[in-house]
């Protein structure tokens, strides 16, 4: 059974200052592109063995971000906290990994019983990784 593998677009995206705010969905388009390598690879360092399911939350301007092999992106029709917690309450029984930094969101998916790691763990590009 792969693990399901939710990023929060929104706050992985806003986790690094790089003039993200100046268009979202082109800033959720490259996260998008750097996830795909992670669908087939996992993320080992952080315990998670590839392949996963990968799902990429996305909301307000950024919404309408097209799926890609590897990494289906999931518009949220309001606030992407509540979608990213109905999909990991969905989850169940199967192995479900949260990234995201917000403490709240930690909580309400940690109670579903969703394994949570910060934003870093998918910041850095495959071929950064040593």
């Amino acid at each position: 059974m792969r693990i399901l593998l939710i990023v929060d677009g929104a706050n992985v995206v806003g986790s690094v200052p790089d003039g993200w705010w100046r268009d979202r969905r082109a800033a959720a388009e490259r996260l998008r592109e750097r996830l795909v390598p992670l669908a087939v690879d996992g993320l080992p360092e952080a315990g998670i063995p590839g392949p996963v399911e990968l799902v990429l939350v996305v909301e307000g301007q950024a919404r309408g971000v097209e799926s890609v092999p590897g990494v289906r992106v999931e518009s949220a029709p309001g606030s992407g906290d509540d979608l990213i917690a109905e999909l990991a309450a969905g989850a169940a029984g199967r192995p479900c990994v949260v990234v995201t930094a917000d403490r709240e969101l930690r909580g309400r998916v940690e109670a579903y019983g969703a394994r949570c790691v910060g934003p870093r763990t998918v910041r850095q590009l495959p071929e950064e990784r040593t």
